[in-house]
């Protein structure tokens, strides 16, 4: 019995399999993924992106569902863009942003003299406006990570947490 996903790939989208790498293009951009599990095996037909697979195992049978899930983020990614808002939030000192190409510098976080720094991967756009941080780009999995390396580097050690409650915070995905 052959277990099989599909969606559907969007009109304006375009997307072809190298190998085990999916590649796709769209309106914004283009993004590849390589897509690799034994027994599972992506193939495009028909306008729609097929994973399948003939083993009954439930490893194996989850791999679709993620490898679909994978698909549609990418197709939905180079048709509109990710977009993550982050705000700032602080009681007790007033936490400065600095916005390089590869980092966000976060400045007098506690009133610490040492600035905290959080890496952005290259295909992420940062925007840093007042008390509010917004990032965006066609892949899901890169904006995710820029956004939590930025509330990670905000983390309150050795205080009650209770009472510092300052850091930026996701307050929006889109």
């Amino acid at each position: 019995m052959i277990t099989q996903r599909k969606i559907k790939i969007p009109k304006d989208v375009s997307a072809e399999i190298t190998g085990d790498t999916l590649h796709v293009s769209g309106p914004k951009g283009k993004i590849e993924r390589r897509m690799h599990y034994p027994g599972v095996s992506i193939k495009i037909e028909d306008g729609a992106f097929i994973a399948e697979t003939e083993s009954t195992r439930k490893k194996v049978v989850a791999m679709l569902g993620t490898y679909a899930s994978h698909a549609d983020n990418m197709f939905h990614g180079v048709i509109e863009e990710y977009v993550y808002t982050m705000k700032v939030v602080y009681s007790h000192f007033p936490i400065q942003l600095k916005a390089t190409k590869e980092a966000l510098e976060i400045a007098n976080f506690l009133g610490e003299k040492q600035s905290r720094y959080a890496a952005i991967p290259e295909g992420v756009k940062m925007k840093v406006a007042n008390d509010e941080v917004v990032l965006t780009g066609i892949d899901k999995e890169l904006v995710g990570m820029a956004s939590g390396r930025i509330e990670k580097a905000t983390k309150v050690r050795g205080r009650d947490s209770r009472v510092f409650q300052d850091g930026i915070y996701i307050v929006k995905k889109a």
